[in-house]
Parts: structure tokens; sequence; C-alpha cells
């Protein structure tokens, strides 16, 4: 996950599904680690067991009910060892509630998963410390990674911080049925073709699709996500090149935020908000009302998910219309945990090559380790969801193509201004473009501290 959320999967983030957890966890908070003793009690044999948290949010493909079973597989090797997941899907309330938990050094899970839009705060000199360093801690191999995803969650001081689960290289899925419907090609590269180069082209196709459109129906899921989908393809975001926040004079938000809005103006999108806790936009994927979502990779565990058996087949993908990475996410290990060097191992286990294979093979999610990502295994990878869609082609090409953005430690929380108060707002309100940009640049001078 992704994966910016995953709101953010983002996904990323990164980046969600609801993942169903090894264990049922109940109760109202977003992370585990509340109470419940020391995470240690008697095994089945009735030597000494550790109960290992794990919180994510998205989908993460590492459980035992619809993902790898990667948890059920350590357990098996490590019989002192349970692990315990805690999953939810707004990326930006579980950052929220990281933070102050992280504040008071309480209330942490074992391991915490973070996503790219907040790695920079994470490896930041606020936080740096707070963090076990993966690099000397659990035997992760950090040259199996790809360079440029250690870096991002390298300290000023060298401290490794997280180990990459997964990148985020992004395509367009689109229902093929509903393309027919509106007259549209439905074989991917004729699709592709109807954008390609240029995110004004698929503006244009969706104009095109709206004439046609089955009743009820929209050309996109939502602005604040195809929003998302273009800033995540431009070399300049909400950063400049020295990793400072500089958003209002960014060429990408620029060029991101008049597409979001002419979308929305023009009544392409289904006006719904990504990953919103009612679960309407779940339910949209089951009930066909959108054609088109962004997609990056951990998107594909989504939809299947969501669209659920009775859409199968009717999914494709096609190339984006610029190639970009959104969301990727982390696990990190907090230090002040009572279980960090076996917290540290497993964390480890989960992002080597051979998981990041099995969780592809589920979930879709695109590895960050290099071998993996070059390797058969993903190249020649289909989802049985998707029919003969050649996702790992699509993907791994995608990939090939990604040249990350700088990051600054606001990144996530500006996002989440842009899209939550500002897109939405234009999108579901009417509020005037110029009003929302304003509402923004409040929320930014009164919400963050530069």
């Amino acid at each position: 996950m992704r994966t910016s959320s995953r709101r953010g999967r983002g996904r990323r983030t990164a980046s969600n599904a609801l993942v169903a957890a090894v264990a049922v966890v109940t109760g109202t908070a977003l992370l585990t680690g509340c109470g419940g003793g020391d995470g240690e009690g008697a095994g089945a044999d009735g030597g000494r067991q550790i109960k290992l948290r794990i919180a994510t949010f998205g989908s993460f493909g590492y459980d035992n009910a619809t993902g790898a079973k990667l948890y059920a597989e350590y357990e098996k090797s490590h019989p002192g060892i349970k692990i315990e997941e805690s999953n939810v899907a707004d990326g930006q309330k579980y950052w929220d509630t990281l933070k102050l938990r992280l504040s008071r050094d309480s209330g942490l899970a074992d391991i915490q998963a973070l996503e790219v839009g907040y790695i920079a705060e994470a490896t930041g000199p606020a936080m740096a410390d707070k963090w076990a360093d993966l690099g000397k801690t659990g035997g992760a191999d950090l040259g199996a990674f790809l360079d440029w995803k250690v870096r991002q969650a390298t300290t000023g001081d060298g401290k490794v911080i997280g180990l990459g689960t997964d990148i985020g290289p992004m395509a367009i899925c689109y229902n093929k049925d509903l393309f027919a419907q509106a007259k549209l090609p439905t074989e991917r590269s004729e699709v592709a073709r109807l954008w390609a180069g240029d995110w004004a082209k698929f503006i244009a196709a969706g104009e095109t699709y709206k004439k046609n459109a089955p009743a009820g129906t929209a050309f996109h899921d939502s602005a604040s996500g195809l929003f998302n989908a273009v800033i995540a393809s431009e070399p300049v975001q909400y950063a400049n090149t020295k990793g400072e926040l500089d958003y209002e004079n960014s060429p990408g938000v620029k060029k991101a935020w008049d597409t979001a809005v002419a979308a929305a103006q023009g009544e392409l999108t289904a006006r719904l908000r990504q990953f919103d806790e009612k679960g309407t936009w779940n339910a949209a994927f089951k009930n066909s009302r959108f054609a088109t979502v962004a997609c990056p990779s951990w998107m594909t565990g989504i939809i299947k998910e969501q669209a659920g058996p009775e859409n199968q087949g009717k999914w494709d993908i096609a190339a984006p219309p610029v190639a970009g990475n959104w969301g990727g996410s982390f696990l990190a290990v907090p230090k002040s945990g009572k279980h960090v060097k076996e917290a540290a191992e497993l964390a480890a286990w989960l992002t080597a090559p051979a998981q990041h294979a099995k969780v592809f093979g589920v979930n879709g999610n695109i590895p960050s380790s290099k071998d993996t990502l070059a390797s058969p295994t993903v190249q020649d990878a289909k989802l049985p969801y998707f029919g003969d869609t050649p996702v790992g082609k699509i993907y791994s090409q995608a990939a090939a193509g990604i040249t990350p953005a700088p990051i600054s430690r606001w990144d996530g929380q500006v996002k989440t201004f842009l899209t939550d108060n500002g897109i939405l707002d234009i999108e579901q309100r009417g509020t005037d473009p110029a009003k929302a940009w304003e509402n923004v640049r409040k929320l930014v001078t009164d919400k963050i501290d530069r």
C-alpha cells in the first residue's frame, strides 16, 4: 500500500479497502497497542509466546483472510510468535493518531506502517529518534530494495527507519462494459491512445463518454483522486528541490488542480470521496457508477475486493496519460516497543523479495525490491480478476519511468487540505475554485508550523 493514503495507498498507500485482521480487533482505536498487557503469554507448548502487533492502513496484502497468508506462514515457522493486525481505511486519520502516540511513546504497535507522503516527517528531526534503525536491527538486506526507496526512509544521520513494502506505479483502470455502452473503444491499447501523453486528453475522453454515458454513471470516480493521479506524474509536487514546502509555486500542483477542477466543473466525476467511512465509494465499484479510476498498482486489490465477483472480467487496465508513482509504504518499528528485535525481524521478513512476490501474486502490490520487480513472477503476471490483462508488464513498465519527486515533511497534510478541503468542496458543494484555493491556503497557514 500504499498505497498517499493510500488515500494518501495510497498506497499506498497508500491507501483503502479494509484488510481483514488476523485476529478481530475490537474497540474504536485506530492503532493497536493500547492496553492488553505486554503482549506476552503462554504458547501452545507451554513456552513463552510473544504477541506482535502490526498497524496498517489500506491493503497491504499480508493477512490470512484475503491476502497472501504471510502471518500464518511466519507463525508456523516461529511458534513463539503470534501476530495481530489492526487496519484502518483512512490514512490521514491513521497518521494523526500515530503522531500523537509517538509524542507520548504510548499505545504504539510493534510495527507501524508509514505512507510515503509522511516519510519525510517521520525521518525529520522531531521523529527520527523514535524509530529503530532497521539497517542494524532485524537483518534486512537493504541492497535488495530500490535505491531511492531506501533513501526516502533514511534520516539525516544515516539511520534507516523504514523498510519498503510497495511502490505505486500508475495506470488507468476502466470498466469495459461502460466504455462499450458509451461508444468508446474497449481494447486496452486503443483506450490508452485516447489520452496518451496528456491529462487534457483524459478530460477530453471524459467529455466524449459523457455524451453517451449510461444512465446514472460518470466517467471518473473522484476529482480529488484525479488530482492525486496528476500530481503523482509530475516531477515537482509539493516541495522544491531543497525539500522545502512550496506548493503555491509548484507547476505540478497547478496542473493537478486545474485538471481536477475541469473534471469537477465539467460534471465528469461521480462526486465521490475516495475511502469515505460510509463506504459510498466502495459501493460505487459494485454498482458500476463510474467508468474509470486512477489506478496505482495497489488499487487493483481494492477493485477486486469492492467490485466483487459479479463484476469479474469487466475491468481492464490501460497505460496512463503520463507515468507516475502514487503511494507506496514502509514498515517501521518504534524504538520504545517491548519487542523491538522480534518486530524488526518480522518487518524484514515481510518486506523481503520472496514475500514481495507472494503479495504481488495475490494483491497486485508492485514490490519495491529490485530483483522481484524484474523477475518473471512480476513481469509475466496476470491477476485472475482482470482476465488476460498483462498486469505485470503494464505496471513494471510504468515503474521503470518513475523519477521520485522531492518530498517535504508536510506533503501528506497539504495533499489532504488540497483534496478534502479544496477539490472536494468544488466537486460536492460547487465552491468557487478561487475561494476553495484560499481556504486551502488558510488551512496551511493555520495548521502547519513552518
